[in-house]
């Protein structure tokens, strides 16, 4: 029931007495439920905010290490290419009966060969050098040795020695082999064999074929290194010579 003053105002009771206390009603506030709630959806957020961040993370992680995986093998690639196509016809070792030389041996696992070392690496002359797939701890990888060779003494084998560390120029490999390919007698293009102990001579082409692990994400193109063509070998028929040569 609302009274009226005696100025015809009207007012109720309870605004009346609060203030002839001094009192005013205190706001309401949220409850334990609500607050459980706004700190369950805070803790959501976060927890999406950290599992973006740290995917991205990840995936720039695995960008850049895929990056570093690619130009190594790119460089591997250019090195190999080089070194290899350099090849010269220098003695590596001698049969001492026989006194037929090697200037280049290998087999589907190694080779060995004379070629000067680039220059930021070389100490002058050429370098006698090994190429070997090698196992360690389950992983193989590609490893690459040298020694001069001058005073280089095979049977030493100083290209074995322990204290010599090998660079890896690749590895996470899953198979991988050299092969060789030369002329033949008739001075055609041979087929393709895994192994070269013919002595004196070199091989006209070298192809290495490597297969990487599944989850090294990286693909080998075919890698076929003509070497500098021997004198000594048999010579190359030339079909735009052959009319001033008979051939």
């Amino acid at each position: 029931m609302n009274h009226r003053n005696p100025c015809g105002r009207g007012f109720s009771p309870d605004a009346f007495r609060e203030k002839r206390s001094g009192l005013k009603p205190l706001p309401q506030g949220f409850t334990l439920l609500e607050l459980l709630l706004a700190l369950l959806l805070l803790s959501m957020l976060m927890v999406g905010a950290w599992t973006s961040i740290h995917s991205a993370t990840r995936a720039v992680d695995s960008g850049e290490k895929l990056i570093d995986r690619t130009n190594k093998l790119r460089v591997a690639q250019e090195f190999l290419r080089r070194e290899l196509s350099q090849s010269q016809a220098l003695v590596i070792e001698q049969e001492p009966t026989t006194g037929e030389t090697i200037l280049f041996e290998g087999d589907a696992e190694t080779l060995r060969f004379v070629a000067p070392m680039p220059g930021y690496l070389g100490r002058g002359g050429p370098y006698v050098q090994q190429l070997s797939f090698e196992r360690h701890e389950g992983d193989l990888r590609l490893l690459f040795r040298h020694a001069m060779h001058n005073g280089y003494k095979a049977d030493e084998e100083p290209l074995e020695d322990p204290d010599l560390e090998p660079v890896v120029l690749l590895e996470r490999i899953r198979d991988a082999r050299f092969e060789y390919r030369a002329l033949d007698d008739a001075g055609k293009l041979d087929d393709w064999t895994d192994e070269w102990d013919k002595k004196g001579r070199l091989p006209l082409l070298v192809r290495i074929s490597v297969e990487f692990e599944e989850d090294a994400n990286l693909v080998w193109p075919e890698m076929v290194v003509p070497l500098m063509i021997d004198t000594g070998q048999s010579p190359l028929r030339d079909p735009f010579m052959a009319p001033f040569t008979g051939g």
